[in-house]
């Protein structure tokens, strides 16, 4: 054994962990996993590369991995380049005719394109794609509603090219799996009204997750997953409980849609859906190949 080897790392005890993950490959063996991949994981070079070979040893185990990413920061760091101001209402961000060219141009773009690469450099076989190829998803203009704190009147906001899911077609994907290519969705699509839509990453996992029947939906988060009011992280949690959670305040902010979208995934058919931490190194190989998963899992 070198100076460096400690005895958790010693050949055996690695041979050992890669066999008590084979009952967990086993469960996921020809299922569909689909990965919401976005946050800080998605702007660390070293994260990055982790991410991408993780994808690539699903491939290998046998599972059909589907990445689906965001880009927030990235999309803001290119309209401030560009000159580009946000209008925001309510709080809320309303994406222009200009500000939609350029979310097009950085997600279906230079991100997806970058996230191809990884993958295909760690000896995978990603295609890069949006809601616009094949018509693979169809989105419904949103509106959001807010209300005045002041006079209590309620105002529908318009937010301008930021849609919804209406219509997943899961043809494309099932072409893809066939010839054993990893698919890397961009949450770009188009209108029903023939418009180009922005729409939510998380969100559009959640749709193509359930169009696809994926046994489980990992969002790629900042955070741990939910945590109960002393701040510790809550390993498994039904609808119903989840519910609960949101009503007496535990879960709140940023987390409740979240983990709505969580939700409405269980209710489109998803087996399982997990929030974890993506800065975490091999997140994705930890909360499917081991006892103790990484994150908070939602079923129903």
């Amino acid at each position: 054994m070198s100076e460096t080897s400690t005895p958790s790392s010693s050949p055996a005890n690695r041979a050992r962990t890669i066999s008590e993950a084979l009952p967990f490959m086993q469960r996921y063996d020809g299922q569909t996993v689909v990965v919401k991949y976005g946050g800080h994981a998605m702007g660390e070079a070293e994260l990055s590369q982790a991410f991408a070979r993780d994808i690539v040893l699903l491939k290998q185990a046998g599972v059909k991995p589907v990445v689906v990413h965001g880009g927030g920061p990235q999309i803001k760091s290119m309209l401030d380049k560009l000159g580009i101001k946000s209008e925001f209402k309510g709080g809320l961000r309303v994406t222009d005719a200009h500000t939609v060219e350029v979310v097009e141009m950085v997600l279906a773009g230079s991100i997806n394109k970058s996230i191809v690469r990884n993958i295909n450099a760690e000896g995978g076989r990603a295609i890069g794609l949006c809601g616009k190829d094949g018509n693979m998803v169809l989105a419904e203009k949103l509106t959001r509603t807010i209300r005045d704190p002041d006079s209590k009147i309620e105002e529908v906001v318009d937010l301008g090219f930021v849609g919804d899911p209406k219509k997943v077609d899961r043809s494309v994907l099932d072409i893809v799996a066939k010839d054993a290519l990893i698919p890397v969705i961009a949450p770009v699509a188009p209108g029903i009204d023939g418009a180009t839509y922005n729409i939510n990453a998380d969100t559009f996992a959640g749709a193509i997750a359930g169009a696809v029947d994926a046994k489980r939906l990992l969002f790629l988060t900042d955070v741990p997953g939910v945590l109960d009011k002393e701040g510790n992280l809550i390993k498994a949690l039904t609808i119903t409980e989840a519910h609960r959670l949101i009503a007496d305040g535990t879960i709140s902010g940023g987390m409740i849609p979240k983990v709505e979208t969580c939700i409405d995934a269980l209710n489109k058919g998803v087996e399982g859906v997990v929030i974890l931490d993506g800065k975490v190194p091999h997140a994705v190989l930890l909360e499917l190949f081991t006892e103790g998963g990484a994150g908070t899992l939602l079923t129903r």
